[in-house]
């Protein structure tokens, strides 16, 4: 049976188990609150398309050690990749991302960890843990959040310190000896006016993926990982409150674990007798992350409104390398690994040096009984330093090729955004953002592979002002019904490609704007037992950047394209008919598409079947009418909690199923018969025994239990190299609460 028919019968079920349960409805389905405008609304209210994944939910999809990664296709327009191991997570949102993996990319999808943005997408890989909830804000946030979020905004909201003493600890073991512990401790330090949280998490995997060439590591997939936050909340009276946040990361393992050639040439998918639990290869594999960050939050209510000052700081480094042609030898070096390694490829990729400082100052008020105002300002600093080497494998590993990048960007902006309660049924919204960017970047390649020498430094100095915003109309059908109807414009920032050690050309990207139009419905229904929404859009990108990654070379190019179109929706909806049964479900479909006849881009060097038209003069792809890469059609997400009471009520069994589902890939701006995936479909579940109290809990659980095998990226320029999803775990846990 195909995966499409399994998702339509699941929800078939779904539908049915709600008609059967709907007469014996027993209790209103909770209010979901979010900051998606930076003040506490209810979702109903927010006219954005507006994903909430709450911190039950996490914990499930999260266990037994998953990274970041997990969150791909957990809400509508949601997926997300990483070609560099447990770090450096590529999100879209309706199809618009990057799949660039320079450490210097430029994103579309701007990550906001407890209200400051983490401009680095390594900074961005930092572990899930001790959350209230994420939320995730579809289409361009040109208002309230501005540069880098054309395509949308993910906000992670961590659990704050509370006045009264309380906490948990959580063990789980499975699969692989994966272990996860993660707790918290939070309560009263200096009575009500100092309160404190610390939340712990560490995480381990052994190998389970054997190496059987003898001459390289033992094994590969392990990891090593522990992250903090600690929290003091000062109140010296009702008027200020002052939130000091530090938190911090290191990991240590194996980078992406690149596969050479399992790739089926002149068909796609994986080759026949693939078995993800064995390779052979003969380079070096390590992963080192760490991160220090620390942020101050302090909110002054006055009689007229109130001021918020969200200071941040992070840091971060990496040291990344790993075996890029996925194998062993080269066909003129033989023995080789299976099918042809034309020449052996191994690389490094470092951030050396790296301060990111952001400071955002607000003020919320409101000017009469009808009218909510925010304005504010904001600042934004960035030093970073990256080193790209180049090894000979062949030769025992020796370096061969050393190139380094050096930027320093400056960016600010002034906003401001009204909302006006026009009647009972009718709210309008209107904001602008005035953003201004600088970024000074030098590159240099010391030391050249394959005789290409040295090349002198090379300098791109970029900036630019961009005007941005957003207005809406909501209008309440009834008391638990809005419709609304928004109109916004986002940008993202010019940026710069110079990943030089395997080429000569610095690209530069300039400033991409988008303008969407999206509508959409929200409330709730039969009676307050459960809720929907659902939203239908259409954008348009001006001088969309992208990025052609591989072809000729290990190296990526920035591009503008003329325009890129995008239409869709995204319906979700929760219910829970009776007492102990909750539902969720989510839809959405993405189409995009590239608007540009004369854009073309280079192509695989290793014989692939090109579908696109071929310049004969060139013989680049001509991609005008493809749709945007690693960007699924459908994506579509479900769970199903029941509890059942046992010991007269004193505990409950439960159970917990999710499932996620998403459409055809293709890897890159052109396509091809091999780059590309059919589907994944990932599903878990979850049993156990709580007390009625949640102080205690023991459950069993399974992670992608079909043991669905996925392709979710692949390398071009050498082989058929590919690398893909996470294997079944399942495993054990234990949690107390206090």
């Amino acid at each position: 049976m195909s995966i499409e028919r399994h998702s339509c019968s699941l929800l078939a079920l779904s539908f049915c188990i709600f008609v059967s349960t709907i007469a014996n409805a027993q209790e209103n389905i909770d209010v979901v609150l979010v900051s998606a405008q930076k003040r506490v609304q209810n979702v109903d209210d927010v006219p954005i398309s507006v994903g909430v994944i709450d911190s039950e939910t996490l914990d499930v999809i999260s266990a037994a050690g998953e990274d970041i990664l997990f969150l791909a296709a957990r809400s509508p327009s949601l997926y997300a990749e990483a070609s560099s191991g447990r770090t450096y997570p590529r999100f879209y949102i309706r199809g618009l991302g990057n799949t660039d993996f320079d450490l210097n990319a430029n994103q579309p999808v701007s990550l906001v960890y407890d209200e400051v943005v983490l401009e680095n997408s390594v900074l961005k890989g930092f572990p899930v843990f001790d959350l209230d909830r994420v939320e995730v804000l579809r289409g361009p946030q040109g208002t309230l959040f501005g540069r880098n979020s054309p395509a949308g905004v993910i906000k992670f909201e961590s659990a704050k310190p509370t006045e009264t003493f309380e906490g948990y600890g959580r063990v789980a073991y499975g699969s692989f000896n994966s272990v996860d512990v993660e707790g918290a401790v939070s309560g009263p330090i200096a009575g009500e006016k100092l309160t404190g949280r610390l939340s712990l998490l560490t995480q381990r995997r052994d190998d389970y993926v054997d190496n059987s060439f003898s001459g390289g590591e033992d094994g590969f997939e392990e990891f090593f990982e522990f992250a903090g936050r600690a929290q003091l909340l000062f109140k010296p009276n009702d008027r200020i409150e002052t939130l000091l946040n530090i938190h911090g990361r290191r990991l240590d393992g194996g980078s992406r674990l690149f596969r050479a050639n399992i790739i089926n040439p002149s068909v796609g998918g994986l080759v026949s007798g693939f078995d993800r639990r064995t390779t052979a290869q003969d380079a070096t594999q390590v992963l080192e992350v760490y991160n220090f960050g620390a942020s101050l939050k302090t909110e002054i209510e006055f009689d007229f409104g109130t001021l918020t000052s969200i200071s941040g700081y992070e840091q971060v480094g990496i040291s990344a390398r790993g075996d890029v042609d996925g194998g062993f030898g080269a066909d003129f070096a033989p023995p080789v690994g299976t099918g042809s390694i034309p020449f052996a490829a191994e690389s490094a990729d470092n951030i050396t040096d790296h301060d990111q400082f952001t400071q955002e100052i607000r003020l919320n008020f409101a000017p009469s009984q009808s009218l909510n105002s925010t304005i504010g300002g904001y600042f934004f600093y960035e030093k970073l330093g990256i080193e790209n080497l180049s090894f000979d494998t062949l030769s025992g590993g020796i370096e061969n090729g050393r190139a380094i990048q050096d930027q320093e960007t400056t960016a600010w902006a002034i906003f401001g955004s009204t909302e006006w309660t026009v009647s009972d049924r009718i709210t309008l919204q209107g904001g602008i953002r005035v953003s201004g960017e600088d970024k000074s970047f030098i590159a240099e390649r010391l030391i050249g592979p394959f005789g290409t020498g040295a090349l002198a430094p090379v300098r791109k100095d970029l900036d630019d002002l961009v005007v941005s915003g957003d207005a809406s109309i909501t209008y309440a059908l009834s008391p638990s019904t809005n419709i609304y109807a928004r109109y916004a414009r986002g940008f993202r920032a010019p940026n710069v490609q110079g990943r030089i050690v395997f080429g000569d050309a610095v690209t530069v990207a300039n400033t991409e704007t988008i303008d969407s139009i999206e509508g959409g419905v929200k409330g709730s229904f039969l009676s307050g037992i459960g809720r929907y929404s659902l939203s239908g859009f259409y954008y348009q990108t001006n001088d969309q950047q992208l990025t052609a990654v591989g072809g000729a070379g290990n190296f990526n190019q920035l591009l503008n394209a003329d325009e890129v179109i995008g239409y869709g929706f995204e319906a979700e909806a929760a219910l829970s008919p009776i007492a102990g049964l909750d539902l969720t479900a989510g839809l959405s479909l993405n189409e995009t598409k590239i608007n540009d006849p004369d854009l073309e881009v280079g192509v695989c060097t290793i014989g692939c079947v090109v579908l696109d038209p071929v310049n004969p003069a060139t013989n680049n792809a001509l991609i005008d009418g493809n749709a945007l890469p690693q960007a699924p059609r459908w994506i579509a997400n479900s769970t199903l909690q029941y509890a059942v009471p046992v010991f007269d009520g004193r505990g409950e069994i439960f159970l917990f199923t999710d499932w996620a589902y998403r459409s055809k890939i293709s890897f890159f701006l052109y396509d091809s018969a091999e780059f590309q995936d059919e589907n994944l479909i990932e599903g878990g579940v979850r049993v156990g025994y709580r007390t009625t109290d949640d102080r205690y809990e023991i459950a069993a659980f399974g992670r992608n239990i079909t043991n669905d095998t996925s392709i979710e990226g692949a390398l071009d320029f050498n082989n058929f190299t590919g690398f893909i999803n996470e294997p079944r775990v399942w495993g054990v846990e234990i949690s107390s609460r206090f």
